[in-house]
């Protein structure tokens, strides 16, 4: 029997190949959790369920599964649900909406493809990977807690960011929202805000711009994934059980 603060629990994660979602996989099943982890990218998912997720829970990985999916395809999403349950039996009843990309440029210079790119994947995916998996724990009459992952960028905005920084304050908008109506079904709803983490997104700032935020962060470093990865634990165990609604900063300060 497993033991840790998840125990037994299904967690779907998506945006889990790399960076905050990986970690996230790597933590949850440490604590007990079942891990489905989902990525457009198929390959990357597959070694995080082999080279980290099955490791942290000291299991083989046939329990744990790796998925492909486009968060933005709405037909990929339902389909989704339906093979998790044929295979599990059962929704998931902790879901981690980590998938989200980049697309930076000046205001002035961006296309309004990047804008609808960046718009699709992390505010309408985050949407719709919530909605069919809240809709699936209501009509199995199970508790849960879904994790939205937003930005510190959300409140205070960053040059070169104004897709992705209006794409992840949609984000807490959503969730605020979405835990108002879920709070009946006991379905928990919060947002995670990073600040400067140590994942891939954050190697694409070059290193002058990398120094000049460093120093606007008290604790003086990076974020570590896994530090970010506790976080969307705790939300997701029944230590956070009177939390939700709540936009939860994870900066070192900044």
């Amino acid at each position: 029997m497993s033991t840790g603060l998840v125990a037994g629990r299904l967690a779907l994660v998506t945006g889990a190949g790399s960076g905050l979602g990986r970690a996230a996989c790597q933590v949850l099943s440490r604590e007990g959790a079942t891990v489905i982890a989902a990525d457009k990218n198929y390959d990357s998912v597959v070694e995080t369920i082999k080279k980290h997720t099955a490791l942290a829970s000291g299991s083989n990985d046939t329990e744990h599964s790796a998925v492909e999916l486009d968060v933005s395809d709405s037909s990929a999403v339902r389909n989704l649900v339906q093979t998790i349950l044929k295979q599990y039996k059962s929704p998931p009843t902790i879901i981690v909406n980590s998938a989200g990309i980049t697309r930076d440029n000046w205001l002035l210079k961006m296309s309004e493809e990047d804008y609808s790119l960046v718009q699709n994947v992390n505010l309408k995916g985050t949407f719709l990977v919530m909605q069919a998996f809240a809709k699936a724990m209501t009509e199995a009459s199970l508790p849960g807690s879904i994790i939205n992952i937003s930005s510190i960028v959300a409140k205070y905005g960053n040059m070169g960011q104004t897709n992705y920084a209006g794409s992840k304050a949609g984000v807490i908008g959503m969730s605020q929202s979405a835990a108002k109506e879920l709070g009946k079904f006991n379905i928990r709803v919060n947002a995670v805000l990073p600040g400067m983490i140590d994942t891939p997104i954050v190697k694409t700032v070059p290193e002058k711009v990398m120094q000049g935020m460093l120093r606007m962060v008290p604790l003086g470093r990076l974020g570590n994934p896994t530090e970010v990865a506790e976080l969307i634990t705790f939300l997701g165990s029944d230590k956070s059980s009177f939390i939700t609604g709540a936009s939860i900063d994870i900066t070192g300060g900044w």
